[in-house]
């Protein structure tokens, strides 16, 4: 079974912030040497392409609000009659990769209101549940745990994973992500809560009303975007394989122009709300996504 961890924006944040601070106090600045750009070597693997199904399992309590707005961000990465910037030109910078256009249906949902396995989950766990509501050859398993649900490693270094598993021979993809209202949401639902590490920016009003589902859409952007180009750990990434930079990971706390660490880079208001977004999607929803790797300028595009 391969494994892949999506971290924290806020330690990675932290880790960056540091290791400047250090080359600067080490260094003078005319000897410093230029950052060498992020490039992610296709390893000549499989990756996900055309037509995706996405399959969820919702384990724990989620509102049908909360649930309307994932659902609403899954069927707004296909192309739809939404204003620009959207989700789908987002999502359409996955089809520089290797296999073209993607598309994106979501497939069966099961709800697992009654927590099956408890509250607390280990890592192996996380597979056979994602895998509850259907698996194949060209989909993803997603299980996505409510706010009470404590998962291995959740907060401490990561705040969605994607990974592999097998089913007589063949191989299928999942991916977990979870709410961290209630146990992270300073590192799990930044920039939507305060940083519990790292500069002390206000944070900002979340597009849908609920952080801590507004920080899921992040990270299960985060999440999709890694399955589709790196699903069985020999497609796109750098560094090393059990815990590479992917397409969006390798790009981390950036939404906007202008980022850097602890600033998400100038985004979209709403006027109304004051809420924060980058992205339109179906039913009128907006949303906040990190900036993609694109593989043709080797640069992190953002959608504004």
């Amino acid at each position: 079974m391969a494994r892949f961890t999506i971290f924290s924006s806020l330690l990675l944040i932290s880790f960056l912030g540091l290791a400047l601070s250090h080359c600067l106090a080490t260094r003078k600045l005319s000897a410093l040497v230029k950052q060498q750009p992020v490039v992610l070597n296709y390893h000549n693997g499989t990756v996900l392409k055309g037509n995706i199904t996405v399959y969820l399992v919702w384990y724990g309590k989620f509102s049908p609000a909360q649930r309307s707005i994932i659902v609403d961000f899954l069927n707004s990465l296909s192309p739809a009659k939404t204003a620009l910037p959207s989700v789908s030109s987002w999502w359409q910078t996955t089809g520089k990769y290797k296999g073209g256009p993607r598309t994106v249906v979501v497939g069966n949902q099961v709800l697992d209101e009654k927590y099956s396995l408890g509250k607390t989950l280990k890592s192996p766990q996380i597979q056979a549940l994602a895998s509850k509501a259907g698996n194949g050859a060209n989909a993803i398993s997603v299980l996505l745990t409510a706010a009470d649900v404590a998962v291995d490693g959740f907060c401490m270094s990561r705040c969605g994973t994607h990974g592999s598993g097998g089913v007589k021979g063949s191989k299928f993809a999942y991916a977990w992500v979870g709410d961290s209202m209630s146990q992270c949401p300073g590192q799990c639902a930044w920039p939507f809560h305060q940083p519990i590490y790292g500069p002390q920016t206000p944070p900002l009003v979340s597009p849908n009303g609920d952080v801590g589902v507004d920080g899921m859409v992040i990270n299960l952007a985060t999440v999709l975007a890694g399955t589709v180009t790196n699903p069985f750990n020999n497609g796109y990434f750098q560094g090393p394989a059990e815990a590479p930079l992917e397409a969006v990971s390798a790009c981390t706390g950036i939404f906007g122009k202008g980022a850097y660490p602890g600033y998400p880079g100038k985004l979209l208001v709403e006027k109304t709300t004051g809420a924060s977004y980058n992205a339109n999607g179906v039913n009128g929803r907006k949303y906040l996504l990190p900036a993609m790797w694109d593989p043709q300028t080797s640069t992190c595009k953002t959608v504004v």
